[in-house]
């Protein structure tokens, strides 16, 4: 989570790159929840008016711990996917069980929020380039006043789960790993959905 921004200056999002099968030392990706993608294939239609690209959604399975691969880059035309480890907020797992607990829209909460976001302009603050998020629903239409945004962390690295067997925790963010970040903001650019729920 990123409080302020150094720059509000709008920055372009890059060029998509072909999606392809990488070798790495993470765990696979958990098995696609149908009932989830179906969620966010509604929310897409319920916020169309806001979302400018309907090509790619991203999907977060937080029922899942943080040691799976529980966010899911989905091409809507081709079918491919492309899956990333991503953390969820300490108000969400005060516990620091790995699994996240419960959802808050509430300020100060330091909690993850469920329910649709798009993804917004880039800037650049504590955290490095970061991307701002919208969120479209009553249980998250506090993202942009949260400061929720996305972002690489040290803590969302792959190298995490060796030594503990889950990734840290954010503020409420969706915090990725360093060496995953420009991945995702590849796929994803500005304009895109972004679906966060337990299935």
């Amino acid at each position: 989570m990123t409080a302020n921004s150094s720059s509000s200056a709008k920055l372009m999002p890059m060029v998509p790159r072909p999606v392809q099968a990488r070798p790495g030392s993470v765990p696979a990706a958990p098995k696609e929840h149908a009932p989830l993608v179906k969620e966010a294939l509604a929310a897409l239609d319920r916020h169309d008016r806001l979302i400018r690209h309907r090509d790619r959604i991203a999907v977060v399975d937080f029922s899942q711990p943080s040691s799976e691969m529980r966010m899911q880059v989905l091409d809507l035309a081709s079918g491919e996917t492309t899956n990333f480890l991503v953390a969820h907020g300490s108000g969400s797992d005060p516990g620091h069980t790995g699994f996240l607990q419960r959802f808050s829209n509430k300020p100060n909460s330091n909690a993850s929020s469920k329910g649709a976001f798009v993804t917004a302009n880039y800037y650049v603050g504590k955290h490095g380039r970061s991307q701002r998020l919208l969120g479209l629903d009553p249980t998250n239409n506090n993202a942009l006043d949260r400061a929720i945004v996305v972002h690489g962390a040290w803590y969302a690295n792959a190298d995490m789960l060796p030594a503990h067997g889950k990734l840290g925790r954010s503020q409420g963010c969706f915090a990725v790993g360093e060496r995953e970040l420009a991945r995702v903001f590849d796929l994803m650019g500005e304009g895109r959905l972004i679906y966060a729920a337990r299935a």
